[in-house]
Parts: structure tokens; C-alpha cells; sequence
């Protein structure tokens, strides 16, 4: 895989060249993860390097609603102004799915000032990296991303089903880990992986989770940056692979009632950026304070950094007890029912897992959410609990239960504001507001199932 992470904007022209580019979309990932942006002809890119957009394009909510008034506008203007959208060469990949050669690049936004604005997702990533770095140190993290592969559904009153496979029939049972069920999806698991091969995408192992049509792909570790780009497009392109076969893939937190819900867990280390060693692990081997450390920040503000781990109504439905998905902060070793887990791994390769974060959160948002966490349990020496060593599901709810109480929780947790930025914090905030007053305007099955005549 050629390594674009030095790309210059010669570096840029030259690539389009070498894949006769013709058009390219540029594009910002905005709060939601929804790829916003323009796609411009190769000669207005190259003229003008650039593009603008309302600044208020990355700070709306999933139903394109805006706020109409409140804390939003202290920190968007109410003029509608224009952000300056940079493009990051390094991102540069090509679109395998266009008709005419096609290229995608991410881009940053600036404010007129020449300021990254700082509620765009890719934003509060850089900033939180800015912080590491600023301590010698730089974070690796490595995803786990879950999704169901369901039936073609145009019909939103109609509940989700799994899609039909080569066999000619649906999954019906809990196929974890088999084989013959990812075989039964081959022709759309090779245009996958054709796509990510042309993409340059970081993608390791695709199997198949408990779920009826769930399926699972790690990526190798890297810089945070870098991975959520990866993640970012790869979103993307499943869905697109996906509806090519005629079916739908999705990263909704609980997508199928009675089946499980999709996480995305993020495997997370720290090297020091003049050793190169991990400063999880001592020299000879056990692990470090700052192992310790980190838990201890991620156990107290995981709570409060909710909101952007599990950011829709509907993510609050994965997180029960015992259904493969964490309802606490506790941490263990190789312990799969704590929220943060240490997996078996040599001294070099110590991490922590986050395990709370799920398949429907924006990447940018996440990554730099548990990186927060972990970042002020290390500058602020916080001791974690004893670890769990039984069954972590057998204790109490340690998570905020819906979106509502998750945003409170975030509002008050000033000590991530001051670490994520508090005018990405007020934005965020106040669109997930706007988004579950849009949700209490539907009126549910089951609320038609039980209230209509019995009530």
C-alpha cells in the first residue's frame, strides 16, 4: 500500500495523472459521519484547491434539522457564513464503484481567519492528537466494526429482515463465527474487499457475528487520524457494495429487534514518540501506571462521553444486560461482559479496548471521545477500580439509559469540554436535542400494540 501520509499537493496532481482522473469529491464528514461536500471537474480542483460550504453543513442533526435558536448560535452565526474547506492530500483514494475514473478526498474545515473550525468531527480529532503529541506521546488505536447486511427495505413501518444468500434462503439462526454464512454473501464480500484492495484500505479480518446477518471487520492499528478516515470510508463503500447485491448494510446500534446489537470497539495503545515503546508496559514486562491510569480516566468519563459513543435514540436499545453488550464501566482481563477490556497480548502489543462505543457513532467523534478519557485519566493520575474478574452483566447499570440522559451527562462533564472543545461540545449537544424532539414526533408499533385499547 503506498504511503500517502507525506502528500504534498504536487504529490496530488501526480496521482490524478497516474489514474486519469476526471472528477473528484471532495468531501467533509460531518457530525453525523454522512459524507457532505461537492464533486468538481479535475481542472476546477486543481484551479482553485479548494472549496466553500455553509458552516453550518457539518453541525446538523441525521434528519437535516438545525436548531432555531439557543447556545447553537452563539457559536455558528446566524448569517449563514462560509467555511473554507482544505483538502488533505493523504486521503486521497479513488471511488472503484464510478464509471468515469473518480477520485475522493477528505477535507478540512477552516473558518475565513484561517482557524480549523472546531465542531467539525475531523477538527476535534486533530485537536485531541495535538494533545498527545504536545506530551510526547502518539496513540494507535485499531477498530472493530460491526454491521448487519439485511433485506432491501424501501418501507420505514416495516421491521428489518435478514437478506437472502446464495442458498436462496435467510438466515434463521445465530451463526457466529461460521464460515459457510459469510460464504453464503461471497459476491458481495469480493467487491468489498476488490474495493477496499483499490482504496488502499487498512482492512484485516471480516467474520461473522452472532447476529442474523451480522458481520464484523477489523482493521490493523494505526494513527487515530488516519483509521477514522479508513472507517469513514469504508462505511461508505459496504453500504454501496450492499445495494449493488440488491441489499442494504447498516451500522444502526440495533437494527433487528431480538438480535444483537453492532458495536465498534476500538483497541487503543500509547507509544512514546522518542522510544517508539509502549508506555502500557514497564520495562520488564508488567504493566505501567499509565496502563492503569488510562482505565481509571476512561472509567470515570466514559459516563459522560455517552452521548458521542451511543449518539441516537435507537443506540440505547443495544445497551441491555446480556446481550453482548456492555451496561458498565467495569475492566478485566480478557474479560468480554466489562466495558473495558485488556485482551492476552505481549508487553509490546498491551492495550485497552473500549467496548461501550457503538457501530453507529461517528469515527472522528469516538476515537477522539475515548481518547479524551483515557488522555485526562493519565494527566490527572486517576486510579481505576479493582479489576472485574466474574461476570460484569451480574451488576448495576453504570451507563446513562437513554439519549436524553446522556446529554445531560456530557453538559456537565466540564472536564471533557475543556479537552474536546466547548463550542463542539454546545454544537453537538444541541442537534442531538433537535434530533430526539424529531424522534418524539413518531409514534411507535408499540405504542399503537398496547396503548391503543387498553389505555
Amino acid at each position: 500500500m503506498a504511503d500517502k501520509s507525506n502528500f504534498t499537493f504536487s504529490d496530488l496532481e501526480q496521482w490524478f495523472n497516474e489514474h486519469r482522473v476526471t472528477e473528484i469529491e471532495c468531501l467533509v464528514p460531518d457530525l453525523t459521519g454522512v459524507a457532505r461536500g461537492k464533486i468538481l471537474p479535475r481542472e476546477k480542483f486543481t484551479e482553485d484547491r479548494g472549496m466553500r460550504l455553509p458552516e453550518a453543513v457539518v453541525a446538523m442533526g441525521v434528519t437535516g434539522e438545525f436548531p432555531e435558536e439557543g447556545p447553537y448560535y452563539d457559536v455558528i452565526s446566524p448569517n449563514d457564513l462560509d467555511m473554507h474547506l482544505q483538502p488533505d492530500p493523504s486521503t486521497v483514494r479513488i471511488v472503484p464503484w464510478a464509471t468515469d475514473p473518480t477520485a475522493q478526498v477528505i477535507h478540512d474545515c477552516y473558518d475565513r481567519h484561517g482557524k480549523l473550525v472546531p465542531y467539525a468531527p475531523r477538527s476535534v480529532l486533530r485537536r485531541i492528537c495535538d494533545l498527545y503529541d504536545a506530551e510526547g506521546w502518539s496513540p494507535v488505536v485499531a477498530p472493530e466494526l460491526e454491521f448487519y447486511l439485511v433485506a432491501r427495505n424501501t418501507d420505514p413501518d416495516i421491521p428489518l429482515k435478514p437478506p437472502i444468500g446464495r442458498s436462496g434462503r435467510a438466515e434463521t439462526s445465530r451463526q457466529a463465527y461460521s464460515i459457510d454464512a459469510v460464504n453464503e454473501f461471497d459476491p458481495l464480500f469480493e467487491d468489498v474487499y476488490d474495493y477496499c484492495e483499490k482504496m488502499e484500505l487498512n482492512v484485516d479480518t471480516l467474520i461473522h457475528e452472532v447476529g442474523a446477518g451480522q458481520m464484523e471487520i477489523n482493521f490493523f492499528h494505526d494513527h487515530p487520524l488516519g483509521l477514522a478516515d479508513e472507517v469513514f470510508f469504508f462505511k461508505r463503500t459496504v453500504r454501496e457494495a450492499a445495494m449493488r447485491h440488491d441489499m442494504f448494510a447498516t451500522f444502526m446500534a440495533k437494527p433487528i429487534a431480538g438480535e444483537p446489537g453492532s458495536a465498534m470497539h476500538v483497541h487503543q495503545s500509547i507509544v512514546n514518540k522518542v522510544t517508539g515503546k509502549n508506555i502500557f508496559s514497564n520495562p520488564d514486562g508488567t504493566a505501567s501506571k499509565e496502563f492503569y491510569w488510562y482505565i481509571g480516566g476512561l472509567q470515570k468519563y466514559v459516563p459522560g462521553a455517552m452521548a458521542l459513543f451511543a449518539p441516537y435514540v435507537n443506540s440505547y436499545r443495544r445497551l441491555v444486560r446480556a446481550n453482548a453488550a456492555p451496561i458498565n464501566i467495569q475492566w478485566g482481563t480478557d474479560n468480554r461482559t466489562v466495558g473495558i477490556r485488556s485482551p492476552i497480548a505481549t508487553p509490546a502489543a498491551r492495550r485497552i479496548e473500549n467496548r461501550v462505543i457503538g457501530a453507529d457513532a461517528n469515527p472522528y467523534v469516538a476515537l477522539a471521545a475515548t481518547l479524551a478519557c483515557g488522555y485526562l485519566g493519565m494527566k490527572n493520575r486517576i486510579e481505576p477500580t479493582p479489576e472485574c474478574k466474574g461476570d460484569a452483566y451480574l451488576g448495576a447499570y453504570e451507563l446513562p439509559r437513554s439519549l436524553v440522559e446522556a446529554l445531560t451527562m456530557l453538559r456537565n462533564e466540564t472536564a471533557l469540554h475543556d479537552v474536546l472543545g466547548k463550542e463542539f461540545v454546545t454544537v453537538y449537544t444541541e442537534v442531538k436535542e433537535i434530533e430526539h424532539a424529531e424522534f418524539m414526533k413518531v409514534i411507535s408499533p408499540w405504542e399503537r400494540e398496547h396503548l391503543l385499547l387498553h389505555v
